[in-house]
């Protein structure tokens, strides 16, 4: 399985939402119909924030793992859709 660092999932994160922001804009300006627009941009704009709030989530596990590192000095994972992300006890 493919795992990557707390960082590259954070970055990942960020560029999958600007992605969806500029598709979101681009499906509005490509769609004839207003209804064809209102539901595409609403789709894309709940993928984005889907993968927001995934990136907070992660951002919340890692916080706790380096609040627990000082006292147990043990690495662990959290997840991102999924995937596992190693984070160090040193981070």
């Amino acid at each position: 399985m493919l795992a990557i660092t707390l960082d590259q999932a954070k970055t990942l994160a960020i560029v999958i939402v600007v992605g969806l922001l500029v598709l979101a804009v681009a499906w509005a300006w490509l769609m004839k119909t207003i209804v064809q627009k209102l539901i595409g941009v609403a789709i894309i704009v709940a993928l984005a924030a889907v993968v927001w709030f995934q990136r907070g989530s992660l951002q919340d596990c890692a916080d706790k793992v380096k609040a627990s590192a000082a006292v147990t000095g043990v690495d662990t994972t959290c997840t991102f859709f999924g995937q596992d992300i190693h984070i160090s006890a040193s981070r």
